[in-house]
C-alpha cells in the first residue's frame, strides 16, 4: 500500500509540473502575440478553486491529470486533446473582427504558440539537468569507471552468448567502450534481437553475439551484473536468528569472497544464491583486518534465498560540474534522450520492438514511485527530463489533436492560402480523437498487464 500511495504521488506532482510548464510555454506566447486566454487550468473537470486576474482565469481542477489553456476562438478540434494539451469541449465561436481571437492572428503566430508548448518542456529537461550537473552531479565515492561484468546469471542470454564473471565490455550493439548506462539504453532498443557484443577478457578481445531478451526480469541486463564499486560487501546490519547470524557474521564485517568469487554488491550475491536454491555457501570475511572463512546456508526469506543481513547504501559524494561542463552534459542528455526517442520508434514500426513494451500512465507511475524512493538525485531529475523531452517531441508530431497535428494543418492552410472546410476539419479531429483513446487504451492494458500482481508465478 506504501508504495502504491508513493507511485500515485509522484505520478500526479510529475504530471502536474509536465503540463504546467508545458501549458506556460503556450500561455506566454498567446500574451506576447496579443491572444486572449480566457482560461489557465491545470487539471480538468469541476474548478477547485483559483483565481481571475485579467481575462484570465487561473484555476485548479478536479482531474488531476492534464491541464488547458483556453484562448479565445479555438475551434472545438483544437481543444479535443490529450492531458497536457487544451481541454475538451470547450468551443469558443469569436467574431471576426476581434483582435483578441486566435484565428484573427496570422498563421505564423499560431504555429509559435502551438510550438511554445513542446519548446517549453525541451526548455525545462535542459534547465532541470543542467541544476544538477552545476550544483549536484552525484558521483560514486570509489569509480568504477570500466563497464566491467561482475556476475552472469547461470542459463541467461549474457551466460549463453559466453560472457563471464570480470569481462569488460568494449563494444555493445552500435556502442563503442559504452557505459553502463549506454548499454542499458542498448539494451531497451534491442529486445528480442541479436547484437553484436566485444569484451576483453585477460587483456585479449573476444567476439560474440547476445541474443537480448524480449523483456528483462529484476536488476539484471540479460543476466548480466554491472559491477559499480570496488571492495567488499560491506555489512551493516545481521537479523537475529537468520543464516548470517548463524554463520557469525557481524555488523561492520566485510565479505571478500562468495565460493571464491569476489562480490562487490548484495544484488550479485543475491542472483548467486538465487541460482543455488539454497545451497550452502562458503564465505571470507574480513573483520578488523583478519580474514575469516565461514560457511552459510541460504533461507527462502521474503520472496528468494537471502542470508539476512543488511548493507549500507553506496557512498556517493557531490561533485558539481563548471557552468560549461555542466551546460554541456545537459545538452548532452537532451539530445540522446531526443535520439532515443526515433529510434525506439523507428523500431516499433519495424517491428523490432513489440508495441507492449511501451509504457502509458500506469507504467510511468510505477518508475516514479520507485525514483522518489531511490536515494540520491539523479533518479527523480533525470526521470523529470527525460519524461519533459517525451512530451515535448511526441507533442509535435503531425497527429490531429497535438501540437503538431495543429501546426501541419495550418501549414497546409499557409500553402494553399485558405482554410480548410470546417466540417472536413472536425471529422478529421474526431476521428484522430477516437484513434488517440484506443491507443490510450492499448497502453494502460499493456501497463496493467505488467503489474507484479499478475506477472507473479510466471517464468
Amino acid at each position: 500500500m506504501h508504495e502504491f500511495i508513493v507511485a500515485v504521488v509522484a505520478f500526479i506532482v510529475l504530471i502536474a509540473v509536465m503540463v504546467v510548464v508545458h501549458e506556460f510555454g503556450h500561455f506566454v506566447l498567446a500574451k506576447l502575440c496579443g491572444v486572449r486566454v480566457e482560461a489557465f487550468s491545470l487539471g480538468f473537470g469541476p474548478r477547485l478553486f483559483g483565481v481571475k486576474y485579467g481575462d484570465t482565469d487561473y484555476k485548479v481542477c478536479l482531474l488531476p491529470f492534464g491541464g488547458y489553456v483556453k484562448m479565445t476562438g479555438e475551434s472545438s478540434e483544437q481543444n479535443l486533446e490529450a492531458p497536457g494539451k487544451d481541454a475538451p469541449g470547450t468551443e469558443t465561436v469569436a467574431a471576426a473582427d476581434d483582435p483578441g481571437a486566435l484565428t484573427a492572428h496570422p498563421r505564423w503566430q499560431q504555429m509559435l504558440i502551438g510550438f511554445a508548448g513542446p519548446f517549453a518542456n525541451f526548455v525545462l529537461a535542459f534547465v532541470l539537468m543542467f541544476f544538477y550537473y552545476a550544483w549536484i552531479n552525484e558521483v560514486p565515492a570509489v569509480e568504477i569507471k570500466t563497464t566491467t561484468v561482475e556476475w552472469v546469471i547461470p542459463g541467461s542470454a549474457a551466460a549463453q552468448a559466453g560472457i563471464q564473471p570480470g569481462d569488460t565490455i568494449r563494444h555493445f550493439a552500435e556502442a563503442d567502450n559504452p557505459d553502463w548506462n549506454g548499454v542499458v539504453e542498448r539494451i531497451g532498443l534491442d529486445p528480442n534481437q541479436t547484437v553484436p557484443v566485444t569484451v576483453e577478457r585477460g587483456g585479449a578481445l573476444v567476439h560474440t553475439f547476445l541474443r537480448v531478451p524480449a523483456e528483462l526480469k529484476g536488476e539484471d541486463l540479460a543476466g548480466m551484473l554491472p559491477q559499480f564499486t570496488p571492495g567488499p560487501i560491506s555489512v551493516k546490519e545481521v537479523q537475529p536468528g537468520t543464516p548470517a547470524d548463524q554463520a557469525g557474521l557481524r555488523a561492520g564485517d566485510g565479505i571478500r569472497s562468495v565460493d571464491g568469487y569476489a562480490f562487490h554488491t548484495i544484488t550479485s550475491l543475491r542472483a548467486y544464491m538465487q541460482a543455488g536454491k539454497g545451497k550452502a555457501i562458503s564465505l571470507l570475511v574480513e573483520r578488523n583486518g583478519a580474514l575469516l572463512p565461514m560457511v552459510a546456508r541460504p533461507a527462502k526469506l521474503d520472496s528468494g534465498w537471502k542470508l539476512g543481513f543488511a548493507v549500507p547504501p553506496p557512498p556517493y559524494r557531490n561533485d558539481p560540474l563548471p557552468i560549461g561542463k555542466a551546460s554541456s552534459k545537459s545538452t548532452k542528455f537532451c539530445v540522446d534522450n531526443s535520439t532515443l526517442i526515433f529510434e525506439t520508434l523507428e523500431r516499433l514500426f519495424t517491428r523490432k520492438v513489440p508495441m507492449s513494451q511501451l509504457m502509458g500512465p500506469v507504467g510511468i507511475a510505477r518508475v516514479a514511485g520507485d525514483a522518489a524512493e531511490t536515494k540520491g538525485w539523479y533518479q527523480k531529475i533525470g526521470l523529470a527530463g527525460m519524461i519533459s523531452i517525451n512530451l515535448g517531441i511526441l507533442n509535435l508530431f503531425p497527429f490531429p489533436i497535438l501540437d503538431g497535428g495543429m501546426i501541419f494543418i495550418l501549414l497546409i492552410e499557409s500553402t494553399i492560402r485558405r482554410d480548410i472546410n470546417i466540417q472536413v476539419k472536425e471529422r478529421i479531429y474526431q476521428v484522430a480523437f477516437v484513434i488517440l483513446i484506443v491507443f490510450f487504451a492499448f497502453i494502460v492494458y499493456n501497463d496493467v498487464a505488467r503489474l507484479p500482481i499478475f506477472t507473479q508465478g510466471k517464468p
